[in-house]
């Protein structure tokens, strides 16, 4: 089973949370709530999200302090923020919430297909992430075991590399075609640099899978996945 993505939603006012989790529920997401920045920032000391949509103007900590506590945060600090305002100050205020590490800036009202396809880009890219975090723990396990390991289940070192290309073929085929979306929905500049990211920690550690194969000449080590 698939586990699903975590989308953390922010905003002072019950009626627009309930207006996102409407727009957003056909992505099939966990949608998680926060009233206020500083719900914001105790849910994401236990969850990891692949993106946040925050609102600017809230009592108390606003939108701009709260993404700044996300982005001093090494736990935090790569998630993808979305602000949303209701209000528009022009290209000064704009500029602020890139500035404070948003990775889009949309302003109320917009319009519900955008911001579920932005939003959808980004939960694609959290899943590939985490997709190849798992085949690295896995390559990982077979260099440190010497060729057996308890994630193989006891499987010859031959047929858990063969199972171990497969399931990075399959991430791979599936990079390229979010990269090829990308290109062609001409996306942010933000969700493009992920991808791109993404496909060079690919490459990585398909080098490193290679390099086991026999007749390779020896290990390889396994790229960080930071």
């Amino acid at each position: 089973m698939v586990q699903k993505a975590k989308i953390l939603l922010v905003d002072d006012r019950p009626e627009n949370l309930l207006a996102l989790e409407a727009i957003l529920s056909a992505l099939d997401q966990t949608l998680v709530r926060a009233s206020s920045g500083e719900e914001a920032l105790k849910a994401l000391l236990t969850d990891d999200f692949a993106v946040i949509l925050l609102d600017v103007q809230m009592p108390g900590m606003d939108g701009f302090e709260t993404a700044a506590h996300i982005k001093r945060r090494e736990r935090t600090r790569d998630i993808p923020i979305i602000f949303l305002t209701a209000i528009n100050h022009g290209p000064h205020h704009t500029f602020r919430g890139y500035a404070a590490g948003a990775v889009d800036y949309i302003s109320k009202p917009f319009d519900p297909w955008v911001l579920r396809a932005k939003v959808s880009v980004f939960v694609e890219l959290y899943m590939k992430n985490c997709q190849l975090r798992e085949q690295a723990a896995l390559l990982r396990l077979q260099l440190e075991g010497g060729g057996k390991s308890a994630v193989g289940g006891g499987k010859e070192p031959a047929g858990l590399l063969a199972e171990l290309s497969a399931r990075l073929a399959a991430v791979e085929e599936q990079a390229e075609a979010l990269s090829k979306q990308l290109d062609d929905d001409s996306a942010d500049a933000a969700a493009v640099a992920t991808a791109a990211h993404l496909e060079r920690k690919l490459t990585g550690l398909r080098r490193a899978l290679d390099a086991l194969e026999p007749g390779a000449g020896g290990a390889a080590s396994v790229p960080s996945q930071n």
